[in-house]
Parts: structure tokens; sequence; C-alpha cells
């Protein structure tokens, strides 16, 4: 079953279950699906499982950012809802990569590459996230870069 589909099921098991938090979740995130669908002249069934985990992964960015904003307006009622939002939403995506192993990954990369230098810093971003495919958060994997970079 496809990521799409199964977000479906998920969608009607919760609305049977009154899971509102659950139903709305998925309810926004078939509607950026079906958005994402429309702008490339595609059913949403026909978006690969890829595309609905990048999508996925943009709500979830946009959460945190959310959550940072809740935080600093002292909202912990919005914050708890958001973080339990994006925890859902987060549940559909691949496991993300342990830090040892991420941290062993970008050394080696960089010695590979012989990038060394924080001008390099483009460089290196792009050829470890093509590495991580979207296993890792950019801003982890920039924190793990300039340590590595003089």
């Amino acid at each position: 079953m496809i990521l799409y589909e199964t977000v479906g099921a998920h969608l009607k098991e919760a609305m049977k279950s009154g899971d509102n938090l659950r139903r709305d979740t998925l309810r926004l995130l078939q509607s950026a699906v079906k958005n994402e669908a429309i702008e490339k002249r595609q059913a949403p069934a026909e978006l690969s499982d890829d595309e609905v985990q990048n999508i996925i992964r943009r709500l979830v960015k946009r959460y945190k950012d959310s959550i940072e904003q809740y935080r600093a307006g002292k909202r912990p009622d919005l914050v708890n809802k958001e973080e339990a939002e994006m925890n859902l939403l987060s549940g559909y995506l691949p496991q993300a990569m342990p830090q040892e192993e991420l941290r062993a990954l970008i050394e080696t990369t960089l010695k590979e590459s012989g990038l060394t230098a924080k001008s390099q810093m483009g460089q290196a971003m792009g050829i470890i996230m093509k590495k991580v495919d979207g296993r890792a958060d950019g801003n982890d994997v920039r924190q793990i870069v300039e340590t590595f970079l003089f």
C-alpha cells in the first residue's frame, strides 16, 4: 500500500474512533498532498512515497517553526497541540539516522571529497544531504559539518 493510501486509511480510522487531533492532522496532510498533486497535474494517488514524505517534511518543519513562535509567546497550550500534531506526522517519515552514524557519514564524506574550509560549506552540505536522503534534519547536519570545517 502506498503512503497516500495508508494516510487515507488512518484518516478513516481516526474519524470512526473520534480522534479529533489525528483526524484534523491527517486531513491537513491529505489537503497538502492534493494541492501538490494539482500543481503537478496528477492524481494524489500517483504521487510517489518520496514526494509524500517531502510534503510531510515541509509540514513538520512548519510545525517546528510554529512551536518556536508559541514558546516565545508563552503559549504552552498551543505548543503542546503543535508538538502532538508534529509527532503524529513524523511517524510517517522513515526512521531518523542515529547521531553517531550521521557524524561518521559526514566525517568520511568530508575526507573523501577533500573539503576542509568553512567557505566550502555549501558544497559539503550539498554532497552530504544527498547521501543522507532525508533521514536527518538539515540543521543537525549543518551543525555537525561546522565542527569539521575550519
